[in-house]
């Protein structure tokens, strides 16, 4: 069974690896929808597979670090796509959580990026 926790992160970011003349090489923002998903069993007594109060406070410092943040500014996140922002969250995410399976990053209500490890 799955189950998942939405994020919002406001942020601005540039991409500074795309062609000249881009609109994503001038600075912009995002107003970033992050959805953590896990994966495993429920619980036979508790009837959960993770509590959310422990996912939620899993992502908090990740949250801290990115949400109201230029995002190339943070290290890791030198060129920060959709795709590199999912992979950063995973990396930094899975010790804490063994259940992490997907790592969804939506820059845009129509566009975005699903991860699910390396």
């Amino acid at each position: 069974m799955m189950i998942y926790k939405d994020f919002r992160i406001e942020a601005a970011h540039r991409l500074p690896n795309v062609p000249p003349g881009h609109k994503c090489a001038r600075l912009h923002g995002h107003s970033f929808l992050v959805r953590i998903c896990c994966e495993g069993p429920p619980d036979p007594v508790l009837g959960w597979v993770l509590d959310f109060a422990d996912l939620k406070a899993a992502f908090a410092p990740l949250y801290d670090a990115l949400d109201h943040r230029y995002l190339n500014d943070i290290e890791g996140l030198d060129n920060p796509t959709s795709e590199q922002l999912a992979r950063w969250i995973w990396r930094r995410l899975k010790p804490a959580l063994p259940l992490l399976s997907t790592v969804i990053v939506r820059e845009t209500c129509t566009a975005g990026c699903e991860y699910r490890g390396d």
